[in-house]
């Protein structure tokens, strides 16, 4: 099975339904269906041939699953890349990916031209405005083509999406994933929620050029509800569409959970009762924000594992299944799993090792980094480098990214383990921990905190609370206040940003 039958899958399942909604017009799945065949034969009119690879720059919009779903209709490759990238990352996902096509939007333009100046690949830039002075709007695709699906055959195991990795531990690098990885990968996921109620709304506010968000998207086709789509995260917008939609659901990442219950000045303005169930991913929650989420709200969240080389999901919770606090689960259908140390051994119950994964979502590498492939892929298994533990009745629990374990004076100490200690205190909104380099001892430990406003916390205060707790060992030596941490395009921390902020000496 591959994308394309997916979505026809939908129509021919559920006939015509609305599929999305989007700045309050609704869109059917048939429109989205003809917009994506007439985009597609308008693609190969202009010389689009199967394997060409197409970047797609947008915030989400109906523009970027139709774009989506014209691409893989010619047999071309996908390349989702995230609005906020800079040139110089742009330019690199242009020559790795050697793509020939970009479609973008008209505010994205300069950064866009900027990027090819270097770039021999790129033959081709639309724009989804109606008019543009610098690059072809993508109505003159659309006029005269033909609605009916081009006439090539998509195989299963043909790439479908080139996604790159959001460059937090360097450049970024090009997951290749097939219509099958996506595909099964979706298939899975939605088995965890056989009995959806077709009354259900859920809200789409994941960037669509990333893996979570994408999975999301590709769920959608296994249901007949519909989803009301952002095109970016914006916590006022959300509260309004929330109540406006009676939104059931969202997926999320920790920060927009956590800024939700953090931000009652903005959220209790606004009705949310309608929520009961929502997903979090892409990074551990910690249980005092999870707890407290699900007091406020009266919204169960779910949580679960994933990795873009994994299309992305791992693990998760079915509908019917017991939760306990801090677990991400059980492996999802399809997915084997082996938790091991360092000479590939698998560890014993409640021991911490790396996760390593195999099955039919698992991409076969980074697209022309055959050392990084070799280094991360091994006889079909997938070492992701992070660090879990498994316990007596099977459910996994994250312990933290092997390259973020901070050693001590000779100690393995587990940054999540503090950062639970620090969410608990009143005062603190959101915190991180990092190793930071110590002639002495290797590493000590710092830690970065966003207080709440007007609070009187100092740095003495936060390392007592942590003395209260932990072993002395493990409470940090260096207290940093921010004003915000920082994340990737999709929210996720950026403890390497963290560790270049150091400054021991404050």
């Amino acid at each position: 099975m591959n994308l394309v039958e997916l979505a026809e899958q939908h129509f021919l399942k559920f006939g015509e339904k609305t599929s999305i909604i989007f700045n309050n017009r609704a869109y059917s799945n048939i429109e989205l269906l003809t917009s994506a065949n007439k985009l597609a034969n308008g693609l190969i009119k202009r010389g689009i041939k199967p394997k060409d690879k197409i970047i797609v720059l947008l915030m989400n919009s109906p523009e970027v699953i139709i774009s989506y779903q014209a691409i893989w209709r010619t047999g071309a490759v996908v390349v989702p890349v995230i609005f906020l990238l800079g040139a110089k990352d742009i330019s690199h996902i242009m020559k790795n990916s050697e793509a020939t096509v970009v479609i973008t939007s008209k505010e994205f333009l300069e950064t866009v031209n900027e990027a090819r100046k270097n770039v021999r690949s790129i033959k081709h830039v639309f724009v989804i405005e109606e008019e543009s002075s610098s690059a072809v709007p993508i109505r003159t695709l659309l006029a005269d083509s033909s609605p009916e699906r081009p006439a090539i055959n998509i195989k299963e195991d043909k790439m479908a999406v080139i996604l790159y990795t959001s460059g937090t531990t360097g450049t970024p690098k090009g997951v290749v994933l097939t219509h099958k990885n996506l595909y099964q990968n979706a298939l899975s996921i939605s088995s965890l929620d056989p009995d959806r109620n077709p009354d259900d709304v859920s809200l789409l506010m994941l960037p669509l050029s990333h893996s979570y968000g994408l999975a999301m998207l590709n769920i959608t086709q296994f249901f007949p509800n519909h989803t009301v789509l952002m095109p970016w995260f914006e916590l006022e917008r959300v509260c309004q569409l929330i109540e406006q939609h009676k939104i059931t659901g969202f997926a999320a990442v920790p920060s927009m959970f956590t800024l939700l219950l953090n931000s009652s000045n903005v959220v209790d303005k606004y009705d949310l009762s309608s929520l009961k169930e929502c997903i979090c991913g892409s990074a551990p929650l910690a249980e005092e924000v999870l707890t407290a989420f699900e007091e406020k709200f009266g919204c169960k969240i779910l949580e679960g594992y994933g990795l873009s080389e994994a299309a992305p999901t791992v693990s998760g919770y079915r509908r019917d299944q017991v939760r306990k606090p801090g677990s991400i689960g059980f492996p999802i259908s399809d997915i084997e799993i082996k938790i091991v140390d360092e000479n590939d051994e698998e560890v014993g119950v409640n021991e911490i090792g790396e996760l390593i994964v195999f099955g039919p979502s698992v991409s076969s590498g980074y697209y022309k980094l055959p050392i990084e492939t070799e280094m991360s892929f091994r006889k079909g298994w997938l070492y992701t480098g992070d660090m879990v533990k498994m316990d007596a009745d099977g459910y996994l629990y994250m312990v933290d990214r092997k390259k973020d374990i901070i050693i001590r004076g000779g100690f393995n100490i587990i940054p999540r383990e503090i950062e639970e200690i620090l969410y608990r205190h009143p005062q603190i909104v959101e915190a991180a921990v990092v190793g930071v380099p110590d002639k002495i001892l290797g590493e000590e430990i710092k830690a970065f905190v966003i207080k709440q406003q007007g609070a009187d916390l100092s740095e003495e205060d936060i390392i007592e609370h942590c003395k209260d707790y932990l072993a002395d060992y493990k409470c940090p030596k260096f207290v940093k206040f921010l004003d915000a941490l920082p994340r990737n395009a999709i929210g996720k921390l950026l403890r390497k940003h963290l560790r270049n902020l150091n400054d021991n000496r404050e």
